[in-house]
């Protein structure tokens, strides 16, 4: 009964992999900063979906939305470009989150502050590393882990791609995530 717990336990640590198209690898050589190096890589990924998505999306669907009472695409936008400058900013020791654009800017304005709160997380996730990675920081009225705000902001900004994507979908687009 042990051996498959222990089965079944080693094959759960190996599905992560294969979902995110990662083969096991004997000839892999292990990163100096392994935490550090997974949620940034998966940080970097989902910026690219993000930004892309952004730049694909004409500049006259970013008013659309699909039912009237949620938000716009350029809404959902703004709001991981509020959230990254708040994360981000807290890993970066800034205690003052830049604004978003008013969702009623146009394209370019809305692209350039996403662009600017990217640059933020850039600055934050580069220095992450192994040792660093549970270090508390202030976080608004809380201490948070370094590591707790990385993963909350890539999981946060895949949750938003997710509702940019189904906004691409519904515009007859298809997202980056999708693109072959």
């Amino acid at each position: 009964m042990s051996m498959v717990c222990a089965a079944i336990g080693l094959a759960g640590l190996m599905v992560p992999g294969v979902l995110f198209g990662q083969a096991a690898s004997s000839t892999a050589v292990p990163a100096a900063n392994p935490l550090a190096a997974e949620v940034q890589g998966r940080y970097t990924q989902v910026k690219g979906f993000i930004l892309k998505a952004a730049d694909n999306m004409p500049a006259e669907n970013y008013t659309f939305k699909p039912t009237p009472d949620i938000r716009t695409f350029a809404r959902v936008v703004n709001h991981v470009t509020e959230a990254q400058f708040r994360a981000c900013g807290a890993l970066n020791g800034v205690s003052e989150a830049k604004p978003a654009p008013p969702e009623t800017a146009d394209k370019a304005t809305i692209v350039d502050a996403l662009k600017a709160s990217f640059a933020e997380c850039d600055k934050a996730f580069d220095a992450l590393n192994d040792t660093s990675i549970t270090n508390m920081v202030q976080a608004g009225q809380a201490k948070r882990s370094r590591i707790g705000i990385a993963w909350g902001t890539v999981s946060h900004d895949n949750e938003q791609y997710a509702t940019l994507a189904l906004y691409m979908r519904l515009k007859g687009l298809v997202p980056p995530s999708s693109e072959k």
